[in-house]
């Protein structure tokens, strides 16, 4: 079984260093839509550089790892705000519930405001007078289930709809994860402590087509020809775009346990559809306090070896405090530099009852 796990670890090993050799310019770009979905939420995963496939196991494994949600021991409720560049806002809200010999079942809500913008036309530059809004959301229904201690399974529904005025566009997809825990490299010959081995694929689902009465007008189907309909009811039919697909691969590791102090670190390779593949790398380092709560550091870099990124280093932080019938409030807090587009902060707040 060792030597099964070692190759494992060395296959990973090789994977992760061949994509840093092989790292290129980003190819595909803007071929997706929903973008929003690759944003990352979770404030602690945006805080390790989004390195968290394999180290999810709290109610964020929503998004980065559906698995992770197996490892749920009390229901959980979590609230993240989110803003992005231009101002646009940003959130994510989901409830996660434990259910004995069944598994974790979880729902989330992601919703993103682009604001108010100006009508324009080619004969008025400057502005009608109108304006317009438009939004994305994603629905998803997830659940995660633990078949031995050292691996679990989860999957995630969803639903991504998309609104630009008067139009309005919809897509199924599921995200589907697995994650490994192994003794290997544990301080403490426990599991829980190993070396974790993560991997998800996000968004694999249809593609979205906007439709709506903006792709509504009048068309003269033969200008130069008297004698037709110059005002013909025509509609635009515009094309269909995927998801932004995700491949995720990763590994977790806890090289530093003692009963206070717990220090992790987190590689993940990905590989997107809109894009060439890229590296994220995470570090947290964890202070517990017995009976008080635990008081949390993170720092990491997301896409290391993509050329022309505009991602770069991570940091954050946050605490968990203990509270009266078992009950636990999270509140976690991360910043990220985006290059030419400043430093975005994240910030989420969790109850655990």
């Amino acid at each position: 079984m060792k030597m099964k796990i070692n190759i494992l670890i060395a296959g990973l090993f090789l994977f992760f260093a061949v994509q840093g050799l092989l790292a290129q310019r980003p190819y595909r770009v803007g071929t997706t839509s929903a973008n929003f979905l690759e944003w990352g939420y979770g404030v602690a995963g945006n805080a390790l550089g989004d390195a968290a496939v394999a180290m999810s196991n709290d109610l964020s494994a929503l998004y980065w790892n559906p698995a992770g949600l197996a490892y749920l021991e009390k229901s959980e409720a979590s609230f993240l705000v989110q803003p992005w560049i231009v101002g646009i806002k940003s959130n994510f809200v989901a409830v996660g519930i434990p259910v004995p010999s069944v598994g974790t079942i979880a729902i989330g809500l992601t919703s993103v405001d682009y604001g108010e913008m100006d009508v324009t036309t080619v004969d008025i530059p400057e502005g009608t007078g109108e304006t317009f809004s438009a939004n994305d959301y994603a629905i998803s229904v997830a659940y995660g289930r633990a078949i031995t201690n050292w691996f679990a399974f989860g999957a995630s529904g969803k639903y991504v709809g998309s609104k630009i005025r008067h139009m309005t566009a919809g897509a199924l997809a599921l995200d589907l994860g697995v994650q490994v825990k192994t003794d290997f490299f544990s301080p403490d010959g426990n599991r829980n402590n190993g070396l974790a081995i993560g991997m998800s694929i996000s968004n694999y689902g249809t593609r979205m087509t906007y439709d709506g009465i903006d792709l509504l007008q009048s068309i003269d189907i033969l200008p130069r020809e008297d004698g037709n309909f110059k005002d013909v009811p025509g509609q635009f039919r515009l094309s269909a775009w995927e998801l932004p697909l995700i491949f995720r691969i990763g590994v977790g590791l806890v090289p530093l346990k003692t009963e206070q102090q717990t220090l992790k670190i987190a590689v993940d390779a990905l590989h997107p559809n809109n894009s060439s593949e890229y590296i994220n790398t995470g570090l947290q380092y964890e202070y517990n306090v017995p009976a008080a709560g635990k008081f949390i550091l993170r720092a990491g870099y997301k896409a290391l070896f993509l050329k022309d990124s505009e991602y770069g280093l991570t940091y954050g932080g946050g605490f968990e405090k203990y509270l009266m019938g078992n009950t636990k409030i999270k509140i976690d807090y991360a910043l990220r530099d985006m290059g030419l587009f400043g430093k975005l902060s994240s910030y989420s707040l969790g109850i655990v009852f």
